[in-house]
């Protein structure tokens, strides 16, 4: 089958690579309709290549067709439409119990010291084939895979496999007031589809961001703008909308690579450009986040606020205003989203025509799985209004 395949930084390529097959008797095999790419599928992109091995297939936000299943999957059959959440869990263990699914016991990835596995994203996360491709061996079969109906476009429903759940997490988390306000740094997909949820929940938002085709996006869903490239002090411009008081709560869903914080950003590019052998002990024990926008939400939230963090980041020793923290009293949150957590909030208003959450006005790319080199780049670059880009196997 065709597949996207990591070789390098910057460097995806479409290749033939071995089909998918069942190994388990948990297992499925998905025809995949249509793949996101995420925005953190850029980081394997740019920044975590030393966990990443070449020809690995990209890619964790499929919808498809069920093609097969194994003896002990009955929940979905050959023909379904179905949904594939991009983290991985049996549904059944002590931590998906609680609805945590992003830290499944049985899909851990132990060696490393991390959650639940992931599909295309890295060997820290399990080194999972994924989803970029013509088909996707789906494990947890028995549990993972959302069936949605027939009928709609891919576009009505492929979200639900990471950016709304996603979205919807980092809402929840943020635990805004009843009418309160949250500012939401980062107007890429996720900071997009968070920032719809929270309208739609009533609550005011005042979104961040540089680039002008992600602040028209934003304003046309009905959301405050606060352009950065114009703001000066960007805490400064929230103080000054909310009274001087601060947002209720904060959203930082950039993470990792925001701009700003030179010294972090030289760190990433060293990093990427050393020997795997060298850059990964660097990236598992030092400080390499650009940490601009997450400081910036700090001091944006009003006293007593909470910031929820959904954007990724990968360094260990990332240094923290832990006074500024402790005299705030400020909350955090994050981590991955338990997809399926929340997929019965989110499906009733995914198949309502009116589309509440315009998932029929995100997509602002589709194109073939065989031009994915060319989507990267101009996801990356910012180009050509690219604000969430669908592949097309």
């Amino acid at each position: 089958m065709k597949a996207v395949t990591w070789h390098g930084r910057r460097d995806v390529r479409v290749e033939q690579v071995s089909d998918p097959a069942l190994k388990e008797p948990n297992d499925a095999i998905i025809k995949i309709t249509s793949s996101g790419i995420c925005g953190s599928d850029l980081h394997l992109y740019e920044v975590l290549g030393p966990f990443m091995n070449e020809g690995d297939v990209l890619g964790h936000e499929p919808i498809g067709i069920v093609e097969e299943v194994g003896p002990e999957v009955k929940q979905i059959k050959p023909g379904d439409r179905v949904v594939v959440p991009f983290n991985i869990a049996c549904g059944h263990c002590h931590t998906c119990d609680q609805g945590l699914y992003a830290q499944c016991e049985t899909t851990q990835v132990r060696e490393h010291g991390k959650g639940a596995a992931l599909y295309g994203y890295t060997k820290l996360y399990g080194e999972v084939p994924g989803a970029q491709a013509e088909y996707l061996r789906v494990p947890q079969a028995q549990f993972g895979p959302i069936k949605v109906p027939e009928g709609p476009p891919d576009e009505r429903f492929v979200y639900l496999s990471d950016v709304l759940p996603t979205a919807w997490q980092a809402v929840e988390y943020a635990d805004i007031p009843p009418g309160g306000s949250v500012v939401i740094f980062g107007l890429g997909p996720i900071g997009q589809m968070s920032a719809r949820i929270a309208r739609h929940r009533g609550f005011r938002v005042i979104g961040v961001d540089g680039v002008p085709d992600r602040l028209e996006m934003a304003k046309r869903h009905g959301v405050e703008v606060v352009d950065a490239r114009n703001a000066g002090n960007v805490p400064e411009a929230i103080l000054t909308l909310t009274n001087g008081r601060g947002a209720d709560s904060a959203i930082d869903a950039v993470g990792m690579e925001a701009h700003g914080s030179p010294v972090a950003k030289f760190t990433q590019a060293m990093a990427g450009i050393l020997p795997d052998r060298v850059a990964e002990p660097l990236m598992s024990t030092a400080g390499i986040d650009r940490l601009n926008a997450l400081n910036q939400a700090f001091d944006s939230v009003r006293r007593g606020g909470t910031v929820s963090i959904i954007g990724v980041y990968g360094g260990m020793t990332d240094p923290m205003p832990m006074f500024k923290l402790f005299d705030k009293g400020l909350t955090l949150r994050m981590g991955q989203a338990h997809v399926r957590r929340w997929i019965d909030d989110l499906m009733p208003l995914v198949t309502d025509d009116a589309d509440p959450l315009g998932v029929l006005d995100f997509t602002t790319h589709r194109v073939p799985l065989e031009q994915a080199p060319h989507a990267y780049e101009m996801f990356q670059k910012k180009h050509d209004g690219a604000v969430k880009v669908l592949l097309s196997p």
